[in-house]
């Protein structure tokens, strides 16, 4: 079947200055000044049907201003670098200071309520289905400021933490550099290009030789992004001194619905694991023709040369009836919903400039619908980055039907129904490989994940954290930021990078850093990758996986990771048990390859 690349996003707005976009911020606006009136008049004595009008209020509302986000963030992904939607997202920051407001209303309304009242109104019916989130909103709300010093600091942000975050899109859409190809042909690239093609790029020097331009190209950008860095990470941690909060970790652990003890038993055990993906990677660095055992950071994902063996692609309607068909051996429900997503047009893959760099997956609350962006190459990789935001899409589908703060599932849970349903399509390519070359091809492309997960990602973290402790005591320069970045790399990669292989720059490079209502952008990928390991193991043993994995996803967003492990997969997430199973997973896929690769 012949499937489009692009997306049809029309049907929500038909243009960035449509009468249709209009109007929808004139009624939000309307919408917010009656969701104002219902919450004044709420009182101690207010009846549970007054209550739950005034949840029903926020939750609507929060459904079209994610709509109307969704919409600006998908324009702006495919015209890259255009002004037309600044403006916009300046009037969406604006409505959502008040809708922030209101939300801050409702938070100490709850928290004003006696216990006795508040648990009476929680036993309500109709208050049952989101009583996990009415709790976790009444104690947040015991940290907030009085209402006019919180209204004081959304408008800051604005123009502070928003505007840094903004700023960044504006630094790298103006980028671009070139490279000396294969072939000995001079590139033009953008930065996003870039970025896809250091992933895929097989010949030695060709990638070299983009990584060493692309590493300058940000170089050139360093004193405006750190100044960029900076600011947002200033702009953050002076809201949390007004709130009391001193440790920097508190709010993105409370974000993810994580402890501090699950999170460093999970580090804990990828440290204690690094060497078998070090044995993979001294074994990468030869089958890539490298003059040592080591690799640079342009390497980590390039395909491996196996005598004999061209590497396979895929067009994008193979690799579409691909992840239909093994989606499909899991849950018929997910297989039905992938073909759906391909064929009404969900998915904006075409490969061309003018896009933003990277991959993401959004929900459309008032369509129930998901839209994904990403770009597509034709390789086994990028058939696995379309099972992931399709795995995000999935859990989003199957949540359509609850009420929309429970539909709020923290990012690390969300990266668990991504990642396998990436795992799927990994593993189902290892298992259809037609010899030990291809085998060995695919068993690379899906350890990649596990490289990227273990120190790709913990190189993020550490360093994430190094500037936070640094950042409270002062700015930065673009030489500290640097410096601190390699040696980050240096100890998540545990010796198997090159002496020269490490990319100072990736701080400025890398998106994630810059995102302004997510800190620590990190940590959650490699729990949801870990968790969604768990789950890939914990399906083989399920008589009705399908439905046992629905029941999972449903209760995301309905209790912490801790509970959700132990109620679904029996787990304690806070013993290094349960994330050593995961790491044993990712050692029978690195033995495999050594053995295969042992004769080469």
């Amino acid at each position: 079947m012949k499937y489009s690349q692009n997306w049809n996003i029309d049907v929500v707005f038909p243009g960035i200055d449509s009468p249709e976009l209009k109007t929808a911020f004139k009624k939000t606006e309307n919408k917010n000044q009656a969701l104002t009136a219902i919450l004044a008049s709420l009182k101690k004595n207010s009846s549970n049907e007054k209550i739950i009008e005034a949840a029903d209020a926020l939750q609507t509302a929060e459904a079209k201003l994610d709509t109307i986000a969704f919409y600006l963030t998908a324009w702006s992904s495919t015209n890259y670098g255009k002004a037309e939607a600044g403006p916009k997202f300046d009037l969406l920051s604006k409505i959502l200071i008040n809708y922030g407001v209101q939300e801050q209303k409702w938070g100490k309304f709850l928290a004003a309520l006696p216990e006795d009242r508040f648990n009476d109104f929680l036993s309500d019916k109709k208050a049952q289905p989101i009583a996990f989130i009415l709790k976790e909103t009444r104690e947040q709300a015991g940290k907030l400021l009085d209402e006019k010093t919180e209204k004081l600091i959304k408008e800051f942000q604005v123009d502070g933490l928003h505007a840094w975050s903004a700023h960044y899109d504006t630094i790298s859409s103006g980028l671009s550099t070139s490279y000396t190809d294969e072939n000995g042909r001079i590139q033009k690239v953008s930065a996003g290009q870039a970025l896809n093609l250091l992933d895929g790029i097989s010949d030695n020097n060709a990638r070299a030789n983009l990584m060493q331009n692309y590493e300058k190209m940000w170089g050139k950008a360093e004193r405006i992004s750190s100044d960029t860095l900076n600011h947002l990470a200033g702009a953050r941690l002076t809201e949390y001194k007004a709130h009391g909060i001193t440790d920097f970790l508190e709010k993105p652990l409370e974000l993810n619905r994580l402890s501090r003890a699950s999170l460093d038993a999970m580090w804990n055990t990828v440290a204690k694991n690094e060497d078998m993906l070090v044995k993979f990677f001294a074994r990468k660095a030869k089958l890539l023709g490298l003059a040592s055992d080591k690799i640079s950071w342009q390497d980590q994902t390039a395909p491996v040369r196996v005598p004999g063996y061209k590497a396979r692609t895929l067009n994008y309607d193979q690799a579409a009836d691909f992840i239909v068909k093994n989606f499909s051996k899991y849950s018929k429900k997910m297989g039905a919903f992938a073909q759906q997503a391909f064929e009404n047009q969900w998915i904006e893959s075409e490969d061309r400039s003018g896009k933003q760099p990277g991959g993401w997956d959004e929900s459309i609350p008032t369509l129930k619908e998901d839209r994904i962006f990403l770009t597509f190459t034709g390789s086994v990789n990028d058939a696995a980055t379309i099972a992931h935001e399709l795995g995000h899409a999935f859990h989003s589908h199957v949540l359509y039907d609850l009420p929309q703060w429970r539909q709020n599932y923290a990012m690390n849970v969300a990266e668990t129904a991504s990642t396998f349903a990436e795992t799927i399509i990994n593993t189902a390519n290892v298992e259809a490989a037609q010899s030990d070359a291809e085998k060995i091809t695919l068993l690379d492309a899906k350890i990649a994940n596990a490289t990227a997960m273990f120190m790709n990602i913990r190189a993020r973290y550490i360093f994430e954290s190094n500037f936070y402790k640094e950042r409270q005591k002062g700015v930065l320069t673009p030489q500290q930021l640097n410096k601190m970045m390699a040696e980050a790399q240096k100890e998540a990669f545990s010796g198997a990078l090159a002496e020269n292989g490490t990319h100072p720059h990736f701080w400025t490079s890398k998106l994630h850093f810059y995102i302004d209502d997510v800190p620590f952008y990190n940590f959650p990928y490699t729990f949801g990758y870990l968790f969604s390991l768990g789950i890939f193991d914990w399906a083989q043993k399920q008589t009705d996986f399908e439905s046992a994995y629905i029941s999972l996803l449903r209760d995301t967003a309905n209790m912490n990771s801790e509970e959700l492990a132990k109620k679904h997969l029996g787990a304690d997430l806070t013993k290094p048990d349960f994330w050593q199973s995961g790491a044993d997973l990712i050692k029978k896929d690195v033995d495999q390859f050594l053995s295969l690769t042992e004769k080469l």
